[in-house]
């Protein structure tokens, strides 16, 4: 099912909200965000509500929790003291509108800059740890809860990135890694699986609701708190990798003061790569669904092109392996950017002149969820501008070939410092404001 219109919505969260003596919703409006599910926000009566659909039914297709799952474990984590949502209807084949279900909404915000702006560190990040340990806690007996059997997924990951080409050196080095460095299995818990900031809420400083509930199974806790470690979630904040709050000492020490497990290092850094591959193959799966048309949203293509941002923090996570000459051993060279020569303009100007025109012009005539697509589009058009004078060299399906074998590894000469020129290349087109890239740069080419 492709985007359905709000009038469309309209008519079948009507008929969802009727079966549980709810009135017709109003004030339909799409919300940002949202890497693979809609999110909508309304009203019923005097009731502020969400709902949380699939854009397309082929997206849920293969997924190990659906939305009926998704919504019993929910129930279940609120019921256990979890600040969960509470769920009040699930829609059925006959509303019309695809697969999803509606919440009460929560107080607060999950806007991660505004959140890193007025927290207390100290505070939030102890109801951080609180929740975390709530979570890892809950009992899920009698619910459809997937296991992640960390072999296995490893090895989905790796076949994952070869069905996407198999071409990226840099994703290739890391499942070497990982697969040379799993730990032992551990008494599964429950693991929410996108517990970062962007899915928190968030009033007056203080922790009131954790969303998104799609990628949560059985596993490793470790998982969670190194996943919403990761750079990319940690908004602007390099030097705070807890939760873009505080260091990892310190949020280990409020983990195991709010009652959970014994933190270890090595476990913490694991999960830390292997989620690193994972949204990256995650990013490149975002162009395979555009391909397919599911989801032909122009959204889709520029989230696919943020993978470079994980390859940067991939080799930031690895790079310590290769001996100390390779480290010190200076980069290559970037290409040198095309000209743009006079007269006609270039490829590159001419986006450049669309996207200006979109900012000027068409800018102060959007709002809302036509405002947050604008900018995407706007980005969209950078890349390619970017990608047409600056000439990235990203993929080698020879040498990653080579990184998956072990014949190749970061004690070869020379390859460290090419794929450090890689990494910023690539990144540098793609996701040139990416706060991890200037850091790079200043210590890998001394600038």
């Amino acid at each position: 099912m492709t985007q359905a219109p709000a009038l469309m919505l309209e008519d079948g969260l009507a008929r969802a909200l009727a079966r549980i003596g709810l009135p017709a919703p109003h004030g339909l409006e799409r919300l940002s965000g949202g890497a693979n599910m809609e999110s909508w926000r309304f009203q019923t009566g005097a009731a502020d509500c969400v709902l949380r659909r699939a854009p397309s039914a082929e997206m849920m297709a293969g997924r190990p929790l659906d939305h009926a799952a998704e919504a019993a474990l929910i129930r279940a984590a609120r019921a256990a003291g979890v600040l969960a949502p509470e769920v009040l209807v699930e829609l059925e084949p006959g509303d019309g509108i695809g697969s999803g279900f509606v919440m009460r909404a929560l107080p607060g915000t999950p806007d991660p800059r505004t959140i890193l702006d007025e927290a207390d560190p100290t505070v939030l990040i102890g109801d951080i740890a609180r929740e975390l340990v709530a979570v890892h806690a809950a009992d899920c007996t009698g619910l459809t809860v997937p296991v992640l059997d960390t072999t296995a997924a490893l090895a989905e990951l790796k076949d994952r990135f070869l069905r996407y080409g198999g071409d990226r050196p840099i994703l290739a080095l890391a499942l070497r890694w990982l697969e040379n460095s799993l730990p032992a299995p551990v008494a599964p818990r429950l693991v929410h699986g996108d517990f970062r900031l962007g899915n928190l809420l968030v009033e007056a400083g203080r922790l009131t609701g954790v969303l998104d509930w799609e990628l949560a199974h059985l596993g490793d806790p470790h998982e969670d708190m190194a996943f919403g470690c990761m750079t990319v979630w940690r908004f602007s904040r390099p030097d705070r990798p807890g939760y873009g709050l505080t260091t990892i000492a310190q949020l280990a020490e409020a983990y195991e003061a709010a009652g959970g497990a014994r933190f270890d290092p090595a476990r913490f850094r694991f999960w830390t790569i292997y989620r690193t591959v994972w949204w990256a193959l995650g990013c490149l799966q975002m162009g395979e669904f555009w391909r397919a048309g599911h989801d032909r949203s122009v959204e889709r293509v520029v989230v696919a092109r943020r993978a470079a941002e994980q390859e940067l923090d991939l080799l930031l996570l690895l790079e310590e392996l290769a001996p100390q000459a390779e480290r010190e051993r200076p980069l290559p060279p970037a290409a040198d950017p095309l000209a743009h020569g006079t007269g006609e303009p270039s490829g590159a100007e001419i986006l450049t002149a669309v996207s200006e025109w979109l900012g000027s012009d068409v800018k102060p005539l959007v709002n809302g969820r036509a405002r947050f697509d604008l900018a995407v589009a706007r980005n969209a058009l950078g890349i390619v501008a970017r990608e047409l004078t600056q000439r990235p060299q990203a993929a080698d399906a020879a040498l990653a070939a080579d990184l998956l074998a072990g014949t190749a590894d970061l004690s070869t000469p020379g390859l460290l410092a090419r794929l450090r020129r890689m990494a910023l290349d690539k990144l540098a087109a793609d996701m040139p404001k990416y706060p991890a890239l200037a850091a790079a740069r200043a210590t890998w080419e001394g600038s």
